[in-house]
């Protein structure tokens, strides 16, 4: 595991270069350039999403299949995970079942 502190990182998220091997509290950190607290490590966020294969097509904003049973995407890191990681592009699979120390999600609302 790489947990060499990693500047623009250590400056917006927590992660195993940083955390001291615990989770902190939410907006301790900087925003990132989007404005945005606590989208990078501290917690790996669990998504709406369906996880599934994407579509080999180019695309933004990826979404997944909109069928095929109950696990969930899961992107980047938390802090217990090296820098690389820690990013929006990391993604893997959770279930609702599933419970760990480094899941987390982000409660969203549309006006």
């Amino acid at each position: 595991m790489n947990c060499n502190l990693v500047s623009n990182l250590n400056a917006i998220g927590w992660y195993c270069g940083n955390a001291s091997n615990t989770m902190h509290t939410v907006s301790g950190k900087t925003a990132n350039a989007w404005g945005l607290r606590d989208m990078s490590g501290n917690v790996r966020e669990w998504c709406w999403d369906t996880y599934g294969a994407y579509s080999s097509a180019p695309q933004s904003d990826p979404r997944g299949p909109s069928s095929g049973g109950s696990n969930r995407v899961r992107r980047g890191g938390s802090w217990s995970d090296d820098a690389q990681i820690c990013r929006a592009a990391q993604r893997g699979i959770n279930g609702p079942g599933d419970r760990d120390n480094n899941l987390g999600l982000r409660p969203a609302r549309s006006d």
